[in-house]
């Protein structure tokens, strides 16, 4: 397994998009299947998006001025995932806006990853070397394992902990998790 940074966010890109497309290939009235999907995609985006707002975007933030406004916006695009899964999370599988609103999570997630891959990543890469870029991976796999259970479940924890050292707008969209009891 690579620990490049870049190759460990677009491993875990693919298996969203698997659970994405599996939720969408269960079927209209698959409520039990979709409720048990939804808690998969709610698991991975949250540890997901942790790795991205706690490692990675400070990273590039730092090392990469010029991509601020790229990392600004992908905290946007976090901060309404994290709203649209605390939505899903309180809402019933049977509900009737549900699907409805999981649509509108896997179009604004799947937008998000595509453009990270086809515009940001590319822009990181050339920015950085391959041994920063394995540092980063490697930190972002440590993270991993802390925030995720032996059995793959995301580990819970508070969900507006934030630390001192984290620069403000870190800070602000730490207090966002995609689920409380994802975290």
């Amino acid at each position: 397994m690579s620990t490049d940074a870049i190759v460990v966010l677009k491993d875990e890109h693919q298996e969203i998009r698997k659970l994405f497309n599996d939720f969408r290939a269960a079927g209209t009235n698959a409520t039990a299947t979709k409720g048990k999907l939804a808690t998969k995609i709610i698991e991975k985006l949250t540890v997901h998006t942790y790795l991205e707002n706690e490692i990675m975007y400070p990273e590039v933030r730092n090392r990469l001025p010029e991509l601020e406004g790229e990392v600004l916006e992908s905290y946007e695009e976090h901060h309404v995932a994290d709203v649209l899964c605390m939505e899903l999370f309180a809402l019933k599988p049977d509900a009737e806006r549900y699907d409805a609103k999981m649509t509108v999570l896997i179009e604004n997630v799947t937008h998000h990853m595509d453009e990270e891959e086809q515009q940001w990543f590319p822009q990181v890469r050339k920015g950085r070397g391959r041994a920063e870029l394995l540092e980063i991976g490697a930190r972002m796999i440590e993270a991993r394992k802390m925030k995720t259970h032996p059995t793959g479940r995301a580990i819970r924890r508070t969900p507006w902990t934030t630390t001192a050292s984290q620069p403000k707008v870190d800070r602000e969209y730490s207090r966002c998790s995609c689920s409380r009891r994802a975290l």
